[in-house]
């Protein structure tokens, strides 16, 4: 197998305007990939209730998505080191947009579930090659404001999805959630291959590392499907529980052996070495718990503990997504200005961490004003820490190992997403079911309703004193496990402090790969170089 590695292009650094041409493609992709699990939260629990699922599959519609971002992350940033970006992002988005058009045709929680890992995997290439590409066009010290700017993309994104999801609801159906995707997907396929123009390879020699890959998936997504279904389907303490954390080390440290002796790992592991990664790596895991366990489940919260329509659920999930978007764009502009980056983030986990905390005070009748409040500080706090963490490891590696040091960081982020959803899930369930029973007999009804598995109620079509009993259950079990996410952000603060800042460098990683090229081929002969790389 054949694969690339950049000649070394002689140019002067782009322009602003240059680099915002390159990037429009990849904002855009970018967008529609944040877009194709944010449309879905505001009309999750309507789907599920519709499909007949419960909160096991509520849980594995993201857990699924998350699940396959994850595991196809990593694969994505060793392809981004081996082969054509460009073509690998536009690849990525036709994986998507197939995802999406089998997803709206679901007719049940299985097939929907194994559609959204299909669009995972699509999602998991824009997470881990837009950052890539990125590093190919600025240096780090540009990066930042550049960063803000994939910040506010993923923030409008995400402020946009659950309210489109909410309106094309209640208006015309939830399948077309997942189809009204496939045209800004096409449209950013097109727009890449308008705009984006990266340098020429030259061909090399490459391997894949398949059995790494298998490996890793499997200990990974074992490790998800227990803490799923532990404490549901079958106790903590059990033979399955055994089976299936012994599995999960057997296939992860198999994965480690197979890494070290693999000829081009797919996560190598030598980028370990670095302590900077390491921390990195550790608050990725705590910002993912932070970022994908709140968002999603805010919409059941307002829609099952408070009663509001998938629209109303968009509409008051907001201030969390505006304080992602302020504080990533204006913390990368003064990064970019000043090259100081740990102050920001630092500031970050620590409203992340106050903001968590005050949403674990929530039940049913918690003031819709102060519970703004509280998700508007938590995105504040995510907006100036996830975006900068790639950031960092990225000014960290060299650039041969870009694309495997930014896919790094996706990895963990997502991983630590996936997990948090399953745990959260799984603890959301079991509360949920447990206040709801005892106070369903407190009032003489004897039924299961919103037991871990039955469907998800309709709240909307319940008696008065059993809705009252459902919402409470729900708002009550949802502050839960926002109280049981703020020690992730103590643990992300530990993780930065640590950090040692080190000055953001001034060469892009176009220059790099040329000043790395310069190595071992010096007689390089001018007419052999690639004509005009970027434009």
């Amino acid at each position: 197998m054949t694969a690339a590695q950049i000649s070394p292009p002689e140019r002067p650094a782009m322009t602003h305007r240059e680099v915002l041409e390159a990037m429009s493609g990849l904002l855009l992709g970018l967008f529609v990939a944040i877009l194709s699990s944010t449309v879905v939260s505001a009309a999750l629990p309507r789907i599920i209730t519709e499909l007949g699922g419960g909160q096991s599959s509520y849980t594995w519609v993201i857990t699924a998505t998350l699940l396959a971002l994850t595991v196809s992350t990593p694969i994505w940033g060793k392809l981004a080191d081996l082969f054509d970006r460009k073509r690998l992002v536009q690849s990525a988005l036709v994986i998507y947009a197939i995802g999406s058009i089998l997803a709206g045709a679901s007719q049940s929680t299985s097939w929907l579930i194994a559609c959204r890992a299909l669009q995972g995997v699509g999602a998991g290439g824009m997470t881990a090659l837009t950052q890539v590409v990125l590093s190919d066009l600025v240096s780090p010290r540009e990066r930042g404001r550049y960063m803000g700017l994939l910040g506010a993309v993923m923030a409008v994104g995400t402020v946009a999805g659950p309210l489109l999801g909410g309106v094309i609801t209640d208006g015309i159906g939830w399948r077309w959630c997942f189809y009204v995707g496939v045209p800004i997907a096409v449209a950013a396929i097109v727009v890449l291959q308008r705009t984006l123009q990266l340098p020429q390879r030259t061909r090399r020699e490459a391997h894949i590392d398949v059995p790494g890959a298998l490996l890793i998936s499997g200990g990974v997504s074992l490790v998800l499907v227990w803490v799923s279904f532990a404490g549901t389907r079958f106790d903590w303490l059990s033979w399955q529980t055994a089976a299936m954390v012994l599995g999960a080390i057997a296939l992860l440290v198999a994965a480690v052996r197979v890494e070290r002796s693999s000829r081009e790992p797919l996560i190598p592991l030598d980028l370990f070495s670095s302590r900077t990664v390491v921390l990195a790596v550790i608050a990725s895991v705590a910002v993912g718990v932070a970022l994908f366990g709140t968002s999603t489940f805010l919409s059941q919260y307002m829609q099952l503990a408070r009663g509001k329509s998938p629209t109303e659920s968009g509409l008051l999930t907001i201030p969390m997504v505006l304080g992602v978007m302020v504080s990533s764009t204006v913390a990368g502009q003064i990064i970019s200005r000043t090259g100081r980056y740990k102050r920001f983030m630092l500031a970050g986990t620590a409203l992340m961490t106050v903001g968590l905390a005050l949403m674990g005070q929530l039940d049913e009748h918690t003031s819709l004003l102060e519970l703004g409040v509280f998700m508007a500080l938590v995105g504040l706090g995510i907006g100036m820490v996830m975006q900068n963490l790639v950031l960092v490891v990225q000014n960290s590696v060299p650039f041969s190992e870009m694309g495997a040091g930014s896919a790094l960081i996706a990895f963990f982020r997502s991983l630590g997403g996936a997990t948090g959803v399953s745990a959260l899930g799984a603890v959301l369930s079991a509360k949920a079911s447990a206040t709801i029973a005892s106070g369903l007999a407190a009032i003489g009804v004897h039924a299961a309703v919103g037991s871990s598995s039955s469907a998800l109620p309709d709240v909307s079509a319940l008696p008065g004193p059993v809705r009252a009993v459902v919402e409470h259950g729900y708002g009550t079990a949802v502050g839960e496990i926002f109280l049981a996410a703020a020690p992730m952000g103590v643990i992300a603060f530990i993780a930065i402090a640590l950090l040692k800042e080190v000055p953001l460098g001034t060469v892009s990683g176009v220059e790099a790969a040329a000043q790395e090229s310069d190595v071992p081929l010096p007689e390089l002969e001018p007419e052999s170089e690639p004509e005009m790389a970027l434009r």
